[in-house]
């Protein structure tokens, strides 16, 4: 974990004293994203099981988690899935290092790696003007889709399980995610590689198959600054989607029911892209 990244709690960030950049800028408390998050989760039907929060020093930027259920879904799929669980996640921070970024995604059971897809992170708002609103909304959106983007998530996985992926393969996918992409570091590196030689966890997968790699890397990503770490986990899921299945021609009405979805080649949602942004 970078230093002065530490593991921490809801009251901690709550406490963090509000900064002070001028009229220009729009305070977005961490105490009102984590109030408004929990109540609509709660309004929309959803029960948290578990809350997690990271900060750097003085909380100037905050990460919260939170794995969810429905209470009552009528998804086949997803009353069935029984490797992944539904989550938020929220980034905030009062330096003006980052700006609000929301999504849904999922997270793996047996070791929490999170899954953020990039249509899910279609949201990062500056700090200024009405933003402290459009944040409410978004997280209201965000939480209203909370079935359809986690089923994604489950097709996504099932694709992956496709697919064999050998050690060299691995390696060679890993050298892109070092030198090309820049999503990993040196030690985020070696996490992954000692994770390819001696597994943490089982994921019900063989080792040389692109479920598994995938894992490796998100385990490797929890290691991220929470600044980076839902852009990340979104730009490594869309990698390993558009780049690996997408060139594979991996559909999705392989691993779906639902009639007319598009190919992973066709559809826009595979597309390697950044968060939108919005410079009020």
């Amino acid at each position: 974990m970078p230093k002065l990244i530490k593991d921490t709690t809801r009251s901690y960030l709550e406490a963090a004293s509000l900064p002070s950049h001028g009229d220009s800028y729009t305070v977005i408390p961490h105490k009102d994203v984590i109030e408004n998050t929990l109540n609509m989760l709660n309004a929309s039907g959803f029960t948290v099981t578990r809350e997690m929060y990271r900060a750097n020093i003085n909380a100037n930027v905050a990460q919260g988690i939170y794995h969810i259920i429905p209470t009552r879904s009528l998804d086949d799929k997803i009353n069935k899935e029984s490797e992944l669980g539904m989550m938020f996640a929220w980034t905030n921070s009062y330096d003006k290092t980052t700006r609000f970024q929301c999504a849904i995604g999922a997270y793996v059971g047996v070791c929490y790696n999170g899954m953020v897809s990039g249509d899910m992170m279609n949201f990062a708002r500056k700090h200024t003007g009405s933003a402290d609103y459009e944040v409410r909304m978004q997280i209201s959106n965000q939480i209203k889709n909370a079935e359809k983007h986690y089923r994604k998530m489950i097709d996504d996985k099932d694709s992956l399980k496709q697919v064999e992926l050998s050690f060299k393969e691995q390696s060679e996918l890993l050298g892109r995610l070092y030198a090309d992409e820049e999503l990993l570091d040196v030690g985020q590196l070696t996490t992954v590689k000692s994770e390819m030689k001696d597994p943490s966890y089982k994921y019900d997968a063989d080792a040389e198959n692109a479920w598994t790699f995938y894992n490796h890397v998100t385990h490797a990503l929890k290691k991220t600054h929470p600044r980076h770490w839902l852009s990340s986990t979104q730009k490594f899921h869309d990698f390993m989607v558009a780049d690996l299945l997408g060139q594979m021609g991996i559909q999705m009405q392989d691993t779906t029911d639902t009639v007319g979805e598009e190919s992973l080649e066709e559809s826009p949602q595979y597309n390697l892209f950044e968060p939108a942004t919005f410079d009020l």
